[in-house]
Protein backbone atom coordinates (compact mmCIF):
# COMPACT_ATOMS: atom_id res chain seq x y z
CA UNK A 1 0.00 0.00 0.00
CA UNK A 2 1.55 3.34 -0.95
CA UNK A 3 0.70 6.42 1.12
CA UNK A 4 0.33 10.02 -0.40
CA UNK A 5 2.56 12.14 0.61
CA UNK A 6 -0.12 14.92 1.97
CA UNK A 7 -1.93 11.81 3.87
CA UNK A 8 1.40 11.48 5.57
CA UNK A 9 2.09 15.51 6.35
CA UNK A 10 -0.96 15.35 7.56
CA UNK A 11 -1.38 13.01 9.89
CA UNK A 12 2.54 14.25 11.14
CA UNK A 13 0.56 17.44 11.88
CA UNK A 14 -1.87 15.97 13.92
CA UNK A 15 -0.20 13.85 15.91
CA UNK A 16 2.12 16.83 16.72
CA UNK A 17 -0.93 18.80 17.72
CA UNK A 18 -2.27 15.94 20.14
CA UNK A 19 1.01 15.64 21.42
CA UNK A 20 0.69 19.56 22.69
CA UNK A 21 -2.48 19.88 23.18
CA UNK A 22 -1.89 19.12 26.57
CA UNK A 23 0.06 21.90 27.50
CA UNK A 24 3.00 22.52 29.36
CA UNK A 25 2.66 20.12 32.81
CA UNK A 26 5.71 21.40 34.19
CA UNK A 27 5.11 22.56 37.75
CA UNK A 28 5.12 26.41 37.76
CA UNK A 29 7.29 28.43 40.37
CA UNK A 30 4.38 29.92 43.01
CA UNK A 31 5.91 33.25 44.38
CA UNK A 32 4.69 33.27 47.98
CA UNK A 33 6.37 36.64 48.27
CA UNK A 34 4.68 38.41 50.95
CA UNK A 35 3.22 35.86 53.15
CA UNK A 36 4.33 34.45 56.51
CA UNK A 37 7.55 31.76 56.38
CA UNK A 38 5.64 28.93 58.22
CA UNK A 39 9.07 26.91 58.92
CA UNK A 40 10.35 22.93 58.90
CA UNK A 41 7.31 21.51 60.63
CA UNK A 42 4.04 21.27 58.49
CA UNK A 43 1.00 22.55 60.19
CA UNK A 44 -2.06 20.71 61.00
CA UNK A 45 -4.43 23.66 59.78
CA UNK A 46 -4.37 26.38 57.34
CA UNK A 47 -3.21 29.04 58.66
CA UNK A 48 -3.48 31.15 55.56
CA UNK A 49 -7.20 30.57 55.95
CA UNK A 50 -8.97 33.65 54.96
CA UNK A 51 -6.05 35.69 54.22
CA UNK A 52 -6.80 37.71 51.17
CA UNK A 53 -2.39 37.46 49.99
CA UNK A 54 -2.58 34.13 50.13
CA UNK A 55 -6.08 33.70 48.49
CA UNK A 56 -4.50 35.60 45.47
CA UNK A 57 -1.63 33.85 45.34
CA UNK A 58 -3.53 30.56 45.46
CA UNK A 59 -5.76 31.66 43.05
CA UNK A 60 -2.81 31.77 40.71
CA UNK A 61 -0.98 28.92 41.77
CA UNK A 62 -3.82 26.46 41.32
CA UNK A 63 -4.68 28.11 37.98
CA UNK A 64 -0.82 27.57 36.86
CA UNK A 65 -0.32 24.14 38.06
CA UNK A 66 -3.78 22.33 39.02
CA UNK A 67 -6.04 23.46 36.71
CA UNK A 68 -4.80 21.19 34.07
CA UNK A 69 -6.89 18.47 35.95
CA UNK A 70 -8.94 20.42 38.55
CA UNK A 71 -10.67 23.01 35.96
CA UNK A 72 -9.93 26.59 35.52
CA UNK A 73 -11.16 28.45 38.55
CA UNK A 74 -11.58 24.78 40.28
CA UNK A 75 -14.31 24.15 37.98
CA UNK A 76 -13.63 20.70 37.37
CA UNK A 77 -14.20 18.97 33.83
CA UNK A 78 -14.20 15.87 34.91
CA UNK A 79 -11.06 14.41 34.63
CA UNK A 80 -9.73 14.98 38.33
CA UNK A 81 -12.38 15.89 41.84
CA UNK A 82 -13.84 18.95 41.61
CA UNK A 83 -12.24 20.89 44.68
CA UNK A 84 -15.28 23.40 45.58
CA UNK A 85 -16.35 20.18 47.21
CA UNK A 86 -13.89 19.06 48.98
CA UNK A 87 -15.87 20.77 51.91
CA UNK A 88 -19.15 19.58 51.14
CA UNK A 89 -19.99 17.04 53.99
CA UNK A 90 -18.66 19.71 56.57
CA UNK A 91 -20.92 22.29 55.35
CA UNK A 92 -23.99 20.18 56.22
CA UNK A 93 -23.10 20.02 59.80
CA UNK A 94 -24.80 22.11 62.66
CA UNK A 95 -22.62 21.71 65.65
CA UNK A 96 -19.69 23.69 65.28
CA UNK A 97 -17.28 21.68 66.68
CA UNK A 98 -18.12 19.05 64.35
CA UNK A 99 -17.62 21.54 61.36
CA UNK A 100 -14.40 22.58 62.78
CA UNK A 101 -13.44 19.06 63.39
CA UNK A 102 -14.25 18.15 60.27
CA UNK A 103 -12.53 20.85 58.04
CA UNK A 104 -9.48 20.28 60.01
CA UNK A 105 -9.90 16.36 58.76
CA UNK A 106 -9.96 17.85 55.23
CA UNK A 107 -7.03 20.09 55.65
CA UNK A 108 -5.25 16.78 56.71
CA UNK A 109 -6.50 14.94 53.79
CA UNK A 110 -5.51 17.70 51.02
CA UNK A 111 -2.04 18.15 52.29
CA UNK A 112 -1.38 14.66 52.29
CA UNK A 113 -2.59 14.65 48.94
CA UNK A 114 -0.79 17.36 47.63
CA UNK A 115 2.95 16.30 49.06
CA UNK A 116 2.11 12.43 48.72
CA UNK A 117 -0.09 12.53 45.75
CA UNK A 118 -2.65 9.65 44.63
CA UNK A 119 -1.64 6.25 43.19
CA UNK A 120 -3.63 3.21 43.11
CA UNK A 121 -2.78 -0.01 41.58
CA UNK A 122 0.84 1.51 40.17
CA UNK A 123 -1.19 4.43 38.17
CA UNK A 124 -0.56 7.70 39.47
CA UNK A 125 -3.80 9.80 39.45
CA UNK A 126 -2.11 12.81 41.05
CA UNK A 127 1.52 13.40 41.28
CA UNK A 128 3.65 14.05 44.79
CA UNK A 129 4.46 17.83 45.01
CA UNK A 130 6.27 17.86 47.98
CA UNK A 131 9.53 19.27 47.38
CA UNK A 132 7.92 21.31 44.60
CA UNK A 133 6.02 23.40 46.46
CA UNK A 134 6.24 24.95 49.36
CA UNK A 135 4.31 24.47 52.60
CA UNK A 136 3.11 27.89 51.49
CA UNK A 137 2.08 27.45 48.54
CA UNK A 138 0.36 24.48 49.47
CA UNK A 139 -1.87 26.41 51.89
CA UNK A 140 -2.57 29.30 49.66
CA UNK A 141 -3.84 26.76 47.14
CA UNK A 142 -6.00 25.75 49.71
CA UNK A 143 -7.15 28.88 50.88
CA UNK A 144 -7.94 29.48 47.52
CA UNK A 145 -10.15 26.87 47.48
CA UNK A 146 -11.94 27.75 50.30
CA UNK A 147 -13.57 30.85 48.40
CA UNK A 148 -14.49 28.56 45.72
CA UNK A 149 -16.65 26.17 48.11
CA UNK A 150 -19.75 25.04 46.10
CA UNK A 151 -21.38 25.50 50.07
CA UNK A 152 -19.94 27.67 52.31
CA UNK A 153 -19.52 26.98 55.78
Amino acid sequence: MKFHPRFFAGSLCVAAVVAWAHGDVTPQAVDTTGLPQLGEGWRPENPFRGNEAAIKIGSSAFNQNCARCHGLEAISGGIAPDLRRLDNDCATLKDDAKKAACVKENDDYFLNTIRHGRSRNGAVYMPPFEGVFTQEAMWAIKAYLEVRREKPL
